[in-house]
């Protein structure tokens, strides 16, 4: 990796999500790669979903970031294969999740290659309280600010909290 190439991935790792300010990019795992490409800087990005509303806010963001940097040239790339899973979230990142009051996804179902089946089904296995520790928590609604993720309640400390779903 040039010293361009590593100045640049700093930077981007820098970037925070637009819709979950307290995790970057990288710490998601939406980053797959940055690189030297023809005049400047090529980052390679996977969303959470191919239907994903922030990611022209995402792609703004990384080339602000690197623009600011001094990078005059910065092309941002989408890439849907592989399709991101919520395995791709650092620890650091799923702290940070937990710390804000939003319960990290568990290990993603194992499921064959090719196109990610829509599951519809309720989930079974126990979402922990990112507030008390308690794991019993109810879901409220399927969805929340996010496709990504449902409102849940516990019923111990009584608070609502998020949960990031398991793709």
């Amino acid at each position: 990796m040039t010293t361009t190439t590593a100045t640049a991935a700093e930077i981007v790792a820098t970037v925070t999500d637009p819709e979950l300010p307290m995790v970057t990019l990288a710490e998601l795992g939406i980053v797959r790669g940055v690189e030297e490409g023809s005049g400047g800087v090529r980052v390679t990005i996977t969303p959470t979903y191919s239907g994903c509303p922030a990611m022209e806010a995402i792609r703004d963001d990384i080339v602000h970031a690197l623009r600011a940097a001094g990078f005059g040239r910065a092309e941002v790339r989408t890439v849907l294969s592989p399709a991101w899973s919520t395995d791709w979230i650092s620890e650091t990142g799923k702290a940070k999740l937990a710390a804000a009051g939003i319960a990290p996804p568990g290990p993603a179902p194992r499921r064959a290659a090719g196109p990610v089946p829509l599951m519809l089904g309720v989930r079974r296995e126990p979402v922990a309280c990112p507030h008390c520790g308690h794991d019993e928590t109810e879901r409220i609604a399927a969805f929340s600010a996010t496709a990504c993720r449902e409102l849940r309640r516990c019923p111990a400390c009584r608070e609502p909290f998020e949960h990031m779903k398991e793709i």
